[in-house]
């Protein structure tokens, strides 16, 4: 997960995954062979809310579908939970592709704590 974290994002992360892995609805990985080579962490509300969080596929293997793949997977991981609302927060320059994955827009607030 560390290494992904580092292509992907260009920063080191959390010091640990498990605390974040461990109070999640689920998550859904893509490898090739035994490499790492995209995730999606998928968060709740403990109700019916559901949020994406972290899409990330290795930049060496993107724009191959695999980000779609994912979140489609964690999609249906939640629906399955018991979530019937699926939340994502993204910058602008990937609104077509959340679009593509269905999602639509919304009106949100955002405000920085740190």
């Amino acid at each position: 997960m560390r290494r992904l974290w580092r292509v992907a994002w260009d920063g080191e992360g959390p010091q640990s995954f498990q605390p974040i892995l461990q109070r999640s609805l689920g998550h859904a990985a893509a490898y090739d062979g035994t490499a790492l080579v995209g995730f999606v962490n998928v968060a709740w509300d403990g109700g019916v809310h559901a949020f994406i969080l972290d899409t990330c596929v290795d930049p060496g293997y993107r724009r191959r579908g695999i980000a779609l793949q994912l979140v489609e997977r964690a999609a249906e991981l939640a629906r399955q939970r018991g979530a019937e609302w699926l939340h994502v927060d993204f910058e602008p320059h990937l609104e077509a592709f959340y679009r593509q994955c269905g999602f639509r827009p919304t009106a949100a607030g955002l405000m920085r704590l740190v």
